[in-house]
């Protein structure tokens, strides 16, 4: 019965008050809720596995972030489900459950942050904070058809919070409207701007979208117009981004293999990239963890048993060259977007995947997800997940990413931009079903 009545979304439950009920208070009246990975004094973070929980004490102090939410008049009720160990996108847990996708409940709701996902799709809580390594924001946002906000790598800080590969995480967060997700911002980010700055193009990657299941104009088209509508069609460019990385930046040629060049539905200089990012964070996750894993030997989930193990494997091999990848990206980006661009990308290439789907297919399925999601986390740039509604009664998101530290610049252009997103999702979700 609790699953049914909190969608398996927390692992614990408590109220932790605002530090003061000031009206003026930016987050005054609004709940949140936390994913287990980041410290509240007085509980275990509990990292999604319960011999983690078993084998750490309580946390002496609560992480920043927590506390800055709490202190802008905010009210935490409680700890939410996630992957164990922070190693999965899509929210299984054989240990707590898998939280109910609250739009497809025989769907997986993405992960790791799932429970913080679906509290806010639920409507159980207003927002929630989550962690996004390579992909733990906004793959659960879009599957349950939310707002996801991954800001740029660094600005937020990550104090407090049990780390998974320290070059790609940070803290994100979640909510139903853009307007909250700017309020959050605004308490969350160093230096919040209330000016919104106009666009100075919208880049369409046409081969990122080719790598949808679903039809291309489902996801591209909305937003193309929402645009034109708003700031007129001369900003919006079409590129290859396959082709431009691949020639802006030479250090891929490290991560290619035979196998990117040839796999169908691929990008193979997206795929190397999606290589390089894997690799450094196999790397980093085991210089953190490896001696825990070895010593306590911990009970994991199918999948995750392996993706911890294979890294417990990892030598310092392209170490050093990932490092100068992400630097070289980073640089073919920022001149790529220029200082107020914006990439738009599929959040993910499809619709949510069914519960307990087989390994063979989700591999596939992630490796081209993950030469989507790679571009944020290697750049370390900004990016906001937005719905789009639902196509065959499945949840479709689009993704805005822009420069590192322009976090309030893609806030306040959302919130700009939605009334008209809105209008054109129920465009194509009428003529869907008309059709």
């Amino acid at each position: 019965m609790a699953k049914a009545s909190d969608y398996g979304a927390f692992m614990e439950k408590f109220t932790l008050l605002p530090g003061s009920s000031s009206h003026e208070l930016p987050l005054i009246g609004l709940t949140f809720a936390v994913k287990d990975i980041f410290d509240v004094d007085g509980y275990v973070t509990g990292f999604g596995n319960p011999d983690w929980a078993r084998t750490h004490q309580a946390a002496v102090m609560t992480a920043p972030s927590v506390s800055a939410v709490l202190e802008a008049g905010a009210t935490c009720v409680g700890k939410t489900v996630m992957d164990e160990m922070a190693y999965c996108m899509y929210g299984e847990n054989k240990h707590y459950g898998t939280p109910t996708n609250p739009i497809a409940s025989d769907r997986v709701p993405g992960g790791s942050s799932s429970g913080s996902a679906v509290a806010v799709g639920a409507m159980l809580v207003d927002f929630s904070l989550g962690t996004d390594t390579g992909a733990s924001v906004r793959v659960p946002a879009s599957y349950c058809g939310i707002f996801g906000f991954r800001p740029s790598h660094g600005v937020v800080s990550t104090t407090g919070v049990t780390p998974m590969a320290q070059s790609f995480d940070t803290v994100g967060w979640f909510a139903r409207d853009p307007e909250i997700l700017n309020r959050v911002g605004k308490v969350l980010l160093p230096f919040p701007d209330d000016n919104p700055v106009k666009p100075t193009q919208f880049i369409i990657p046409e081969d990122c979208f080719r790598l949808l299941s679903i039809p291309i104009d489902r996801v591209a088209q909305v937003l193309v117009k929402s645009v034109e509508k708003q700031f007129g069609s001369d900003i919006i460019k079409h590129v290859i981004l396959g082709d431009y990385v691949e020639e802006k930046v030479t250090s891929l040629k490290h991560f290619t293999s035979k196998e990117n060049q040839t796999q169908e539905y691929n990008i193979p200089s997206l795929a190397a990239l999606s290589s390089a990012m894997r690799l450094l964070q196999r790397y980093e996750f085991k210089n953190n963890h490896e001696e825990w894993v070895r010593a306590v030997q911990p009970d994991l989930g199918p999948g995750i048993r392996e993706r911890v193990w294979e890294a417990l494997g990892t030598t310092d091999e392209k170490i050093d060259a990932c490092q100068y990848l992400k630097t070289e990206f980073c640089s073919a980006l920022t001149d790529l977007l220029g200082d107020s661009g914006v990439l738009v990308l599929p959040t993910v290439p499809g619709p949510p995947p069914k519960l307990q789907t087989d390994t063979s297919t989700l591999e596939s399925f992630g490796a081209r997800a993950f030469s989507l999601l790679s571009i944020s986390g290697v750049s370390g740039f900004c990016q906001v997940s937005i719905p789009l509604g639902l196509h065959d009664n499945l949840p479709v998101a689009v993704s805005l990413l822009a420069r590192n530290g322009s976090d309030c610049f893609l806030l306040n252009l959302v919130q700009t931009l939605y009334g008209s997103i809105k209008e054109q999702v129920e465009l194509a979700e009428k003529t869907s079903y008309l059709a």
